[in-house]
C-alpha cells in the first residue's frame, strides 16, 4: 500500500511538473522575439532587423512607379560592379522577405525564403553585365496594401536583347508617408 501511495505521489508530481513545463514553454514562446514591439508577428521567429539609417530617395518611395523603377535599377549594372545593396535596403521594409521558387533535381517545386541580407550574401561584383527592366504591370490594391505582378526582361548589356523573361510578384505597404517593399518572389524555373 505504501508503495502504491508513493507511486501515486510521484505520478502526480510528474504530472504537475509536466504541466509546469508546458506553461513555461508557452510563456517563453510569448517572449521569443516572434513579435516586434508593435505586436506585428515576425514569421521567422527571429529577432527583427534594425531599420536602415539611410533614407530612401524621395523619387524611390513616394509612388508605386518610383519604387518599382528603383526595384529594377538596384540590381542592374555592368560586370565588375555589385548591385546597389544600400539603396535596395531603403526600399525594403526592415522585416521584408525574399522568396525564390525553383524545382529540385527531381523536378519537384521548392521555394527558398530568406531575408534581404541572405539574398545578397557577400554582394560580390557581377561576373557579367545584368540589366533587368519591367515590361508589364498588373496592380491590385486594398487600402495601404498593394500587390504588383511585374513582368520583366533581362539582358547582359543595357538595352540589349533579353536572354530571359519572367514575372516578379511584389507586395508593397504604404505607411502613410512612403511605400515599402514587404516581400517579393519569382520563379527561377519559369524564366
Amino acid at each position: 500500500m505504501i508503495d502504491l501511495l508513493h507511486w501515486i505521489g510521484l505520478s502526480t508530481r510528474a504530472g504537475l511538473i509536466g504541466v509546469f513545463l508546458m506553461l513555461l514553454s508557452v510563456g517563453v514562446a510569448g517572449t521569443c522575439g516572434c513579435e516586434d514591439p508593435n505586436g506585428v508577428p515576425n514569421a521567422s521567429g527571429s529577432e527583427t532587423e534594425e531599420p536602415t539609417a539611410q533614407q530612401a530617395r524621395a523619387d524611390d518611395a513616394t509612388t508605386i512607379d518610383g519604387i518599382i523603377t528603383a526595384y529594377y535599377e538596384v540590381v542592374s549594372g555592368p560586370a565588375g560592379e555589385s548591385p546597389d545593396q544600400e539603396r535596395d535596403r531603403t526600399l525594403h521594409h526592415p522585416q521584408a522577405w525574399v522568396a525564390i521558387a525553383n524545382v529540385d533535381s527531381e523536378g519537384k517545386p521548392i521555394v527558398n525564403v530568406m531575408t534581404l541580407n541572405d539574398y545578397y550574401g557577400d554582394n560580390a561584383p557581377r561576373r557579367e553585365g545584368f540589366w533587368e527592366w519591367e515590361t508589364d504591370r498588373v496592380i491590385q490594391r486594398s487600402g495601404n496594401m498593394v500587390h504588383v505582378w511585374s513582368s520583366y526582361a533581362s539582358a547582359r548589356e543595357q538595352g540589349g536583347e533579353p536572354y530571359t523573361r519572367g514575372v516578379n510578384t511584389i507586395t508593397l505597404f504604404h505607411d502613410g508617408e512612403r511605400w515599402w517593399i514587404m516581400g517579393w518572389m519569382f520563379d527561377q524555373s519559369a524564366g
